[in-house]
């Protein structure tokens, strides 16, 4: 099993715990994992971006190549559609959010934006942000998505669960369940596509 995934969005939205989740439970499952460096992430408001690839032998390479990604899990449309490129156009998943993060003057229309991801073949666009506020935890977007990819990932639920528990423990049983509320959440909604 290999999968090659682009990781995106904007900095303070998450992409890093994500990674770290995915990248936990791979590594529990004896899965070899490389990701390339992320930009962006030290200036909040910056774009994020991440190649992040998972196998079950060994990866000889951080970075995928144009064309290959498997999945581009995203917290941004915006910065979802900046790394189309990436995508494998015939077999690759995008996961976003559908609501932007306008940090910049010039952001593109969002009507115009909803058409670019309305075209591709694959994708799962979610309201991330808001289904988060509504089980109570408006910075949980990112688990809303990640749970929408993981009918994707190759790894099984309960351990992306796990990981989740794992990775927010010390921020206490309150946080852990409310972000656990999200990931399932994202999951039955990728399940209804």
């Amino acid at each position: 099993m290999k999968i090659d995934i682009i990781l995106a969005g904007v900095g303070g939205q998450g992409i890093l715990s994500i990674a770290t989740i995915v990248g936990y439970a791979a590594v529990k499952r004896g899965m070899y994992m490389k990701q390339a460096e992320v930009h962006g992430m030290s200036q909040r408001g910056g774009d994020v971006q991440s190649h992040f690839r998972l196998s079950d032998q060994e990866i000889a390479s951080d970075l995928i190549p144009l064309g290959k990604a498997d999945m581009i899990i995203s917290v941004e449309p915006m910065e979802s559609l900046r790394y189309l490129p990436w995508l494998n156009p015939e077999t690759g998943w995008l996961i976003t959010n559908d609501q932007p993060f306008i940090n910049i003057p010039n952001y593109p229309d969002t009507d115009k934006l909803s058409a670019e991801l309305g075209k591709l073949k694959n994708k799962v666009v979610i309201n991330a942000d808001q289904i988060a506020k509504d089980l109570g935890s408006a910075r949980s977007a990112n688990m809303v998505i990640l749970g929408a990819a993981s009918p994707y990932l190759g790894i099984p639920f309960e351990e992306i669960e796990a990981a989740v528990r794992e990775n927010f423990a010390r921020k206490g049983e309150d946080v852990v369940n409310t972000n656990i509320a999200c990931l399932r959440a994202g999951k039955e909604f990728a399940e209804k596509l």
